[in-house]
């Protein structure tokens, strides 16, 4: 199924405006529909409510060109930073509500399934390259992984062999801290730092208290063989204290600074300021890419999150997706419509499709571009070589914006004083905070 292609002015003008903005952008979905329909027969509208705000230039442009080709009106709003699921309920309250949303994993779809529009006849679930990739409401397709990220430790090759060690010497938490703490009594000579910051206000802290917080979930949930729970033991909390307490204390800030923010690890990562810097696949574009707003580097790669566990040599990459799109049932039949057009354009398109992929991700749909993102390759060569990946298990965190709040408070008391008191706070948030939200997010 093919979209209406974008002319090459419009292309050439969303091209620079994403390699401005520098971070992942991909999108999948159709209706029924071929096409994306003419000017003079467009019906319906669209309304997404995005949900990172490092998106929203790429969003708004995307928009205005898909507008201006086919007639029909895209409206995006983006939720500030963690009011996700609050700014999602105050839209769906009014009469113009999002028509295209996103439901966070099977938490989110506990919220929010019956406003999910049933994908199973569509051609959007007919383009996916492996049905794993929908979330599903027993039979019904209720949402859809629109890209594949992977995510780690990103490190600067050349700036590691500066210090003296190449990858190789980097294959268990033992191994991560001996470097990152020579690094660190070299830093002065060296004239760089072992991690960038890790700011914890909420342009950053989401690395933190999601993706590094996979850690904990991932390998308990692993130990004890279930795939949810309305308690969690926090049996590996140290073993997220071991990689937290390596990046506050190997950084170049002030561990007692991090709750104000303002730091911006990709621009000091990018300016080759530190060797490691925990992020994902999105970055690729950024960092590695030419152009405004973009660092150069070639040299490049991604370990796994090693933190202290048995056989974690044999760890690969977090792999998976965060969030899927749903499209809102209770939109008019022609905006529903319109939005899976919309959806459908982006992923089928060839010249769309290249340029997003190049740019940002892998999106599991038959006729989207492949990926050339190196990020994603090294996530394929551990699996490739047998190691074990690292699903996304904090999208069972429950009620996730209460919970995360909580969780990042008892992080920056322990911050600002690193002691066994504090961290007792953290595991309180982790632990108790789990199961007084599960309940009240289950009623």
């Amino acid at each position: 199924m093919g979209g209406t292609n974008m002319n090459k002015k419009g292309i050439a003008a969303l091209g620079l405006s994403l390699m401005m903005a520098g971070t992942m952008l991909t999108g999948c979905g159709s209706g029924d529909s071929d096409g994306a329909g003419k000017k003079a027969d467009a019906k319906g509208s669209v309304y997404y409510l995005n949900f990172k705000p490092e998106q929203d230039t790429q969003w708004q442009e995307l928009a205005k060109v898909y507008t201006e080709e086919t007639g029909v009106d895209v409206t995006v709003v983006t939720a500030a930073a963690g009011q996700y699921e609050t700014t999602l309920k105050s839209e769906m309250g009014k009469s113009e509500s999002p028509t295209l949303f996103q439901v966070n994993g099977p938490v989110g779809l506990a919220s929010w399934k019956d406003y999910c529009y049933d994908l199973g006849s569509s051609q959007v679930y007919k383009e996916l390259t492996s049905e794993d990739f929908a979330l599903k409401d027993g039979d019904k397709v209720a949402g859809i992984g629109y890209v594949i990220e992977s995510y780690g430790i990103i490190y600067n090759k050349e700036l590691l062999s500066k210090a003296g060690y190449t990858e190789d010497d980097i294959n268990s938490f033992a191994d991560l801290k001996k470097v990152a703490e020579d690094i660190t009594a070299k830093s002065d000579k060296l004239g760089f730092s072992a991690f960038t910051s890790a700011g914890m206000d909420g342009s950053s802290d989401w690395r933190f208290k999601t993706h590094l917080a996979n850690l904990p979930i991932y390998y308990e949930y692993k130990a004890d063989g279930i795939d949810t729970t309305d308690a969690i033991k926090g049996t590996y909390l140290d073993n997220y204290k071991n990689v937290w307490d390596l990046y506050i204390n190997n950084s170049a800030v002030n561990p007692a600074d991090l709750a104000a923010g303002g730091f911006d690890a990709a621009d000091e990562f990018g300016k080759e300021q530190a060797v490691f810097y925990q992020n994902g696949s999105w970055e690729w574009a950024k960092l590695t890419g030419t152009g405004d707003g973009q660092y150069g580097l070639d040299n490049l790669s991604m370990t796994p999150f090693y933190c202290g566990v048995a056989g974690e040599a044999h760890a690969g990459l977090n792999c998976g997706t965060e969030n899927c799109w749903a499209v809102n049932a209770k939109a008019s039949e022609e905006d529903i419509q319109a939005t899976l057009e919309f959806m459908n354009w982006m992923v089928t398109d060839p010249e769309v499709s290249r340029m997003l992929v190049d740019e940002f991700a892998a999106m599991p749909y038959k006729q989207a571009a492949e990926s050339t993102n190196g990020f994603l390759a090294d996530a394929n060569d551990y699996t490739t070589n047998g190691n074990y990946i690292m699903p996304w298990v904090t999208n069972f965190q429950p009620n996730v914006d209460a919970y995360r709040a909580a969780l990042v408070s008892a992080m920056n008391q322990y911050d600002a004083d690193q002691s066994d008191a504090n961290w007792e706070l953290v595991k309180t948030a982790f632990v108790d905070g789990w199961a007084t939200q599960y309940a009240a997010a289950n009623g």
